[in-house]
């Protein structure tokens, strides 16, 4: 296991400690794809397994902040979350004005930017948006995890900061290997 990878799933567990964490998404309860493998360390009782309905789960997750719990969506790769964008873009991150500013939870999304070895999976799996959703996105703060160094730290900002509320997290694939 990389050490990008093992800071990942020690960053998921400390996160599974805090009460009103649920994890939800692809491969969260069963073996599928990367995400599950930095997840093994989260009590199954925090996982959500859902089909593949990137738009749905994203609205699932609103839903699941604005009953106070804080949902960490998971989306094995960048490319399936554009699905999502609707419910991301006009809704999660607007949701401090849809709620005159009464949202105190927080929502965390993870995807990954899939890897390109040991085989490439092509354009539909391996790109990058980091750039256009900071463009896109008002309220949500976008981090992208470069160094392992900060893996932890970055995953428990929002737990230390009032002021975002929506925060999207973009893992590498290529350091998962």
């Amino acid at each position: 296991m990389s050490s990008y990878l093992k800071k990942i799933r020690e960053a998921m567990h400390e996160i599974s400690k805090i009460n009103n964490t649920i994890f939800l998404g692809q491969s969260v309860r069963y073996s599928g794809n990367s995400i599950y493998a930095s997840l093994e360390d989260v009590p199954l009782k925090k996982r959500i397994e859902l089909p593949v309905m990137e738009e749905a789960q994203m609205g699932m997750s609103v839903g699941l902040a604005l009953q106070n719990f804080i949902p960490i969506s998971c989306f094995p790769r960048f490319d399936f979350l554009i699905l999502a964008l609707n419910q991301l873009v006009n809704h999660a991150d607007k949701i401090d004005h849809l709620t005159n500013d009464k949202f105190k939870s927080k929502i965390i999304i993870r995807t990954l930017v899939g890897s390109k070895h040991p085989l490439d999976a092509g354009p539909q799996h391996t790109q990058d948006y980091t750039g256009a959703l900071k463009k896109m996105l008002i309220n949500t703060k976008v981090i992208k995890i470069n160094k392992n160094s900060s893996i932890l730290k970055s995953y428990l900002s929002p737990f230390k900061e009032s002021k975002n509320k929506i925060f999207l997290f973009v893992e590498d694939g290529n350091n998962y290997v």
